[in-house]
Formats: C-alpha cells, sequence, structure tokens
C-alpha cells in the first residue's frame, strides 16, 4: 500500500505563519511596537531570537530603532543606559531561555540603580505551556525578585494593554525595571483591530511629582531656615527624575553645601561654590541639619549608621526606604525635585542675616578643608612613579574630560579611585554600575550613551577585568555609528577582590582566584580595525588620550588606550574593606 508524504519545509518561511496584508488585522508584535512608541520609547536593545522576530517586524512599522548586540547582557546594560541617559523608559528585548537569563544582571543593575527598564522576553507558544518546548523557563517567576512588575501576557488582545501596566510600573514610587514575558503564538497571532485593548496615549497616568505632606515641607523650610551649618546629599534619584535644576536652585537659593553621590555627581561642575565632594565626614559630623536626597541608608552610606547630626532628614521617591536602616527625624516620601522646590518657596526670603552670615562661614570652613584634602592627595594625583599609580590615571582622565564628555566607569578600584579625581563637568555625564556593583556595564553604557547623545564624546575607564566581559560588543558601538574611548587600568587582577583576600590569608594564599593574564588590549582593537595603544610610563597617559580622541574624530571608530599601574595600590575603601562592613 503506497502512502502519499508530504515533502518536508523547504524554507523557514513554509514553517512559519506568513504576515498578513489586511490592514484590519493587527499581530502581537505589532501592538508592542505601538505601545512601546506610546511610551516614549524610540530604541529597543535586543539579540534575536525566534520567539520574538514579529516585535521587530511591530518596530519597523512604528519606527523604532533596533540595536542588535553580541550579548543579552550588553543589552540590559544598553536599555539601564538609554533610561538613564534620557530619562525616558529604557527597554530590552531578549529570546526566551538563555537569551532571558543572560540579561538577569543587566536588569538586576537596573533594580539596585532604580532605573526604568522594560524588560519583554519570549516564551515558547501557549498551545505548549508546560510541555517542556524550546528555551521554556519560568522566566516571570525567575525575575519578580529583581523587578517591580513581573507577568505573562494570555492573549493578543490585551498585549498593549499589559505593555502599558508593565511601564507604569516602572515610575510608580521609586523607579525600576519590570518584566513581560509574551508567548510565541501571541505575539504572531492576528487579531481585528477593533478587538486590542489600547490605552490612549496621556489618559492612563498620573503625575508622579508629588511632594508629600505640605506639612513636612513647611516643616523642612523651617528647618532649613533656621540652621547655621545645613548640608545637602543628592543621590541617583535626583538625576533620574530631572529634579536636578530644582535641587541647585535650593542650595543656591538658600546658600547651602552639595554632595553628590552616584547619577548626581556632575550636577553642579567643579568650582562652583555650592559644590562639595572631598568634606562629606566632616560636614556629616559638624552640621546642625542634614537632608538625604534620593539616596538610600545602604552599604555605600555606611547603612546611615556614621551620621550622627542633632537633625536628619530623608527625601526618597519610595515610602519603604524612608527611615530603612536607621531612624530620621522627618522623612518625605515624594518626588525629590517637587520637594525641593516646594521648600525653596517656603523658605524663601525668612532667612535672617545672623543665620545667613553663619552658614557663608560654615562653606568657607568646608572650602578651606575641600583644598587640604585635595593638596593632600595630590601627590598621589601627579606621581610620576613606574609601574604608574592609579590615581595618576584617574587625575589624567580628569584633566582629559571635555565639557561634553560623558563619564563611565567599569570595576572596582577603578569606579572608587577615579571618584577621587574626575569631575564631570555637566548633569547626566557620570555613570557607574550603582550598588549591585555589578562589572561589565561600560560596553552597554557607552552604547546608549552616544546613541542619546550623538554630539557628546564617551569614556569608559575600564578595569582589565570589567572590559574583558563585554568588550566584543565594542563592534556593535561601530556598527551602530556608536563610536567610544576605552581606557584601561590594567593590573591583570580582580584587584579590589584581591587586596582581601592577600590581607586576610596572606600573599601566598591571597593570589589565588583573582589573578589574570598580561593582556595587550591594544591588539583587541586592532583586531577590530581601530586605533589601539599601550602606556606603561605616565608621562604617557594624556599624549595617547589625544591620539584616542583624534582617531575616533578621525575614523568614527572606537579606540582602546590600554594603561597597565601598579597592581600593589589600591582604593582607600578597598584597604579598610568598607564594602563589607
Amino acid at each position: 500500500m503506497n502512502v502519499a508524504v508530504k515533502p518536508a519545509p523547504s524554507t523557514a518561511e513554509d514553517t512559519l505563519a506568513q504576515k498578513s496584508r489586511d490592514a484590519s488585522v493587527i499581530s502581537g508584535g505589532r501592538l508592542v511596537a505601538k505601545a512601546l512608541k506610546a511610551e516614549g520609547v524610540d530604541t529597543i536593545f535586543t539579540l534575536c531570537g525566534g520567539h520574538i522576530i514579529d516585535i521587530y517586524d511591530g518596530c519597523l512599522d512604528e519606527g523604532i530603532r533596533i540595536i542588535d548586540v553580541r550579548h543579552e547582557q550588553v543589552a540590559a546594560h544598553a536599555a539601564d543606559g538609554y533610561a538613564r541617559q534620557t530619562g525616558r523608559l529604557g527597554c530590552v528585548v531578549t529570546t526566551a531561555g538563555p537569551g532571558c537569563t543572560n540579561a538577569v544582571t543587566g536588569v538586576a543593575t537596573a533594580f539596585r540603580s532604580e532605573s526604568p527598564v522594560l524588560h519583554i522576553g519570549g516564551q515558547s507558544a501557549l498551545t505548549q505551556w508546560k510541555m517542556q518546548g524550546l528555551q521554556d523557563l519560568p522566566h516571570v517567576d525567575m525575575m519578580k525578585p529583581i523587578t517591580k512588575f513581573s507577568s505573562t501576557v494570555m492573549s493578543t488582545e490585551r498585549v498593549a494593554d499589559m505593555v502599558s501596566m508593565a511601564a507604569r510600573e516602572c515610575f510608580s514610587g521609586a523607579y525600576g525595571p519590570a518584566y513581560l514575558e509574551i508567548p510565541r503564538d501571541v505575539l504572531d497571532r492576528e487579531i481585528p483591530i477593533e478587538k486590542a485593548i489600547v490605552p490612549k496615549p496621556g489618559h492612563y497616568r498620573a503625575s508622579v511629582k508629588s511632594i508629600g505632606d505640605p506639612a513636612d515641607i513647611e516643616r523642612l523650610a523651617d528647618l532649613l531656615v533656621n540652621a547655621e551649618r545645613p548640608a545637602i546629599l543628592l543621590g541617583q534619584q535626583v538625576w533620574s527624575s530631572r529634579g536636578h535644576e530644582d535641587a541647585i536652585a535650593l542650595l543656591r537659593g538658600l546658600d547651602i553645601p552639595g554632595y553628590f553621590n552616584g547619577a548626581s555627581r556632575g550636577l553642579l561642575p567643579p568650582g562652583d561654590p555650592h559644590h562639595f565632594d572631598r568634606t562629606r565626614s566632616l560636614a556629616f559630623g559638624k552640621a546642625d541639619v542634614v537632608v538625604i536626597v534620593g539616596t538610600p541608608f545602604d552599604f555605600r552610606m555606611g547603612y546611615g549608621k556614621r551620621i550622627n547630626v542633632p537633625t536628619l532628614v530623608q527625601i526618597d521617591q519610595g515610602y519603604n526606604m524612608v527611615g530603612k536602616n536607621r531612624d530620621v527625624d522627618l522623612g518625605i516620601a515624594g518626588d525629590p525635585g517637587a520637594v525641593l522646590k516646594a521648600v525653596l518657596q517656603a523658605a524663601s526670603g525668612r532667612i535672617k542675616n545672623d543665620k545667613r552670615q553663619a552658614r557663608k562661614d560654615w562653606m568657607k570652613s568646608l572650602h578651606a578643608a575641600e583644598d587640604a584634602a585635595y593638596q593632600k592627595v595630590l601627590p598621589l594625583l601627579q606621581s610620576d612613579q613606574s609601574p604608574i599609580h592609579p590615581y595618576r590615571v584617574a587625575y589624567e582622565l580628569n584633566e582629559f574630560l571635555s565639557d561634553d564628555t560623558v563619564y563611565i566607569g567599569d570595576g572596582g578600584d577603578v569606579v572608587t579611585i577615579s571618584a577621587q579625581a574626575v569631575r564631570p563637568r555637566r548633569p547626566g555625564q557620570w555613570m557607574d554600575p550603582g550598588a549591585l556593583g555589578s562589572l561589565g556595564v561600560g560596553t552597554g553604557f557607552a552604547l546608549a550613551a552616544k546613541v542619546a547623545n550623538p554630539e557628546k564624546e564617551v569614556l569608559v575607564y575600564y578595569g582589565d577585568g570589567a572590559f574583558s566581559m563585554t568588550a566584543f560588543d565594542m563592534e556593535t558601538c561601530d556598527r551602530f555609528n556608536a563610536p567610544y574611548l576605552a581606557v584601561i587600568g590594567n593590573n591583570s587582577s580582580m584587584n579590589q577582590i584581591r587586596y582581601g583576600q592577600i590581607a586576610k590569608y596572606g600573599e601566598q594564599r591571597g593570589n589565588v582566584a583573582n589573578k589574570l593574564g598580561d593582556v595587550p588590549f591594544s591588539k583587541f582593537a586592532h583586531m577590530l580595525g581601530n586605533h589601539g595603544e599601550e602606556v606603561h610610563e605616565a608621562k604617557d597617559i594624556q599624549p595617547a588620550l589625544l591620539r584616542a580622541r583624534e582617531a575616533i574624530a578621525k575614523t568614527g571608530r572606537s579606540a582602546v588606550v590600554n594603561i597597565w599601574v601598579d597592581p600593589n595600590e589600591y582604593a582607600p575603601g578597598t584597604k579598610n574593606q568598607t564594602m563589607y562592613k
């Protein structure tokens, strides 16, 4: 008996449902793109996979730029960096299984840094639910602990509605990431347009510019009006919520010294009379009122335990963070810029001359202490020693920065050491891993910063360990006309951890699992057809940086300057092991 056998599919198109040309129907992928467009998303960062290709089709229809990378971790970091640079929702799109797990570090970094990122992930078809399909994992359960919202979209009709819901969660209270899993058949399915639930832009959001309790605004205004030695620390939320202009107006309007943490570095230029950065411990020990704005009492702040001040005030977007880890005298949950603007309005014109003079004297004493602190560290910053002292690298980088350079730190000691010397010139021009301490953020951040600000120079200062984690996406940066300057502080070690191991176990056992090979990373640049240099002497740092800048301008491609630094020099925080205290 002969049985007819259907011929095997000859092309991929034979195995996939074809896109309809009927204008009265719409696919799940196109609904994703429409919803993203309504959220102001103009760019997605992704690595392709069969589960998510219909989203690309929708993005092409909506004019959303698709930037594809070589590793999903970079895509997630780039979405985070894009959110930080633009103040809008960042978006990373990954396929199922390893596509999702590779992005976890980037999403977790955004979570600890309170960055609004929407992660859209693929999944096996609902018709294969719990059948162990290709790359099937419990993504939603995995992502819940590191997102503000994590859910599956169960029907094509709800796709746009769920994207809007997830995006809304990203900006509720303190910002943060959300995860949305969309099964393949939900994305591919086409439905009549009238059956799709599509929230109308501008009609499903409320203002997040809350000032909290008005009575607390008046109370804080009274505290600042009567203070003789006030001080304010401005943190990550001030920049991410774009409240920096109101924060600066308060510092200047009430004559208060300002200290800057995380992304708020650069809100005031170096040399501004209200800009302070070397005397925080001194100020917090002598102030009568300290206001902490938009930064948690986490390990970077000694969990708040080291602040010993008569009156401590905390302002945060998240109610759950106010008074966490230590008591405060006044807590305000609200938008940092809105709160500070209201406080300035309530306090303006009320400071008496004796108080005004007292705080001028206070700032004069702090400026004298700032100068003394700088003179103390200056010999290290200008050291000619060989191997090169890492402080000298930080000094040279600061001398190299232009008014339009976005500075990104990626590593352990390279971030903490450069914080001693690098002073970004404008708001938004300092980026670092944040509280999660993720290595490998630099390349994704560089891609995002250059795409968001094509007119600006982007410089990443990597540790050699951090550079090797994500460096291959330098090719992605060049492919999308987003060249940047990679500077590597190369000590052939994971040095921040190495110090602690040596201190605890001695030299013989301390150099275990933290030593790296001596890699001339300039050759990596040459492999990509880019400019690359090795630097072994301090006097050669600045000329090498200038040549790299010229090469980028001439070729439109990235450049690498590999600087060999002394592996036996460490940041003060590393020596004190403050990260673990």
